[in-house]
């Protein structure tokens, strides 16, 4: 087992020529790290320790946030033939609890950036790096309803740096029971106004953007153009054609996602930049079902929370998305039994015959979806 010696003791050693080595990650030793070190993450170090020390008889000793990382370093390097390798009792915390000066990076650091993300910035598949990667993101989601709700409050508190969400309703007292993003207060404001208002209060940093229109052929493209992911949290089906159809022609991930009664459902649909590959929504429905076999929430009634699991999901795999990390949901259609509490999943394969995603077919235009899904 490696040695532990306390910041006093490592701060004389450090006068003696000892090399003191900060394993913590990069966006942790922003914030400052003990003076006289450098800073190599544990993974870096431990992978190639021959770049960053010298000799092997080099005294070294390590520090991190409290201790428990550079003595598992210091054991690590010892196995690999360091055996002058120690460990800073208590880390950086007791370093700077006993008095020992701390240096930062020149430049002023992002404070809120490293407090309101550091969950975040903890896993090594988002880190600093990916989370900078949210902020440059842009985001639409269609509906601010039961779906929206859940999916545009994770996504800015997630800190995707851009969001529009698209909807020309108002709120309804009978929305309360699944929109989360509305109030009694908000009866009759229109829901993007009252959506907006709450996520710019949960995440400042991020930009909220609401569009009261109603989607339409005319505008889609106008409203998701600039969006490096597209949520649908709609409830009909003319919207899911129209978004489906738009985001295959320009090559937008669609994030799909319905719920019905006590069950839902959750996709994406990539064809738009995965031809031949994942299917699109028409590959999956390739004409509507009839009106009377499909009716929405206002005729049937839903389980409150069934939209908030439904939307959470959605979230989710739009985060994934603008990560690259994780398997995506394309080509998987995920089923959600609220009654049993049972998941299921069906594969599905991209039609090669669909007139709108298959290899080298030519965009056919956009339809009248209304009249499209009234058979």
């Amino acid at each position: 087992m490696a040695k532990e010696i306390t910041p006093r003791e490592a701060s004389f050693r450090i006068e003696q020529g000892a090399l003191l080595v900060d394993v913590r990650e990069e966006h942790e030793r922003e914030l400052g790290m003990a003076q006289g070190a450098i800073g190599v993450a544990r993974a870096e170090l431990e992978a190639a320790p021959h770049r960053f020390i010298s000799e092997r008889d080099t005294d070294v000793l390590l520090i991190c946030q409290s201790g428990g990382r550079s003595m598992l370093a210091a054991e690590q390097l010892q196995r690999q033939g360091y055996p002058r390798v120690t460990s800073v009792r208590g880390g950086t915390v007791m370093w700077q609890a006993e008095g020992f000066p701390l240096t930062r990076p020149a430049g002023k650091v992002d404070e809120d950036f490293h407090e309101r993300y550091s969950r975040h910035l903890r896993l090594p598949e988002i880190g600093a790096r990916g989370q900078r990667r949210l902020e440059t993101a842009s985001v639409v989601v269609v509906g601010a309803g039961g779906l929206g709700s859940p999916a545009a409050f994770y996504l800015a508190a997630a800190g995707v740096g851009s969001l529009r969400l698209v909807d020309d309703d108002v709120v309804d007292r009978s929305n309360l029971q699944r929109q989360i993003l509305h109030t009694d207060a908000d009866t009759g404001v229109p829901k993007v106004d009252s959506a907006q208002t709450r996520l710019s209060a949960l995440n400042p940093r991020v930009s909220i953007e609401g569009i009261a229109e109603r989607l339409t052929s005319d505008n889609v493209e106008r409203l998701i153009a600039d969006a490096d992911v597209v949520v649908d949290g709609g409830d009909n089906f003319p919207v899911r054609y129209l978004l489906n159809d738009a985001c295959v022609h320009l090559g937008k991930p669609l994030v799909y996602g319905a719920v019905h009664r006590f069950e839902g459902q959750v996709s994406v649909f990539d064809a738009g930049r995965q031809r031949g590959r994942a299917p699109c929504y028409r590959c999956l429905f390739p004409e509507p079902p009839p009106p009377e076999a499909a009716p929405n929430c206002s005729e049937v009634g839903v389980l409150g929370v069934l939209p908030g699991v439904i939307g959470l999901l959605q979230a989710t795999e739009a985060i994934k998305l603008l990560l690259h990390i994780g398997e995506p949901l394309a080509g998987r259609l995920l089923h959600f039994d609220a009654l049993a509490m049972r998941f299921r999943e069906t594969r599905l394969s991209p039609d090669p015959d669909c007139p709108l995603c298959a290899p080298g077919a030519p965009f056919p235009g956009y339809i009248d979806y209304a009249a499209f899904c009234a058979g």
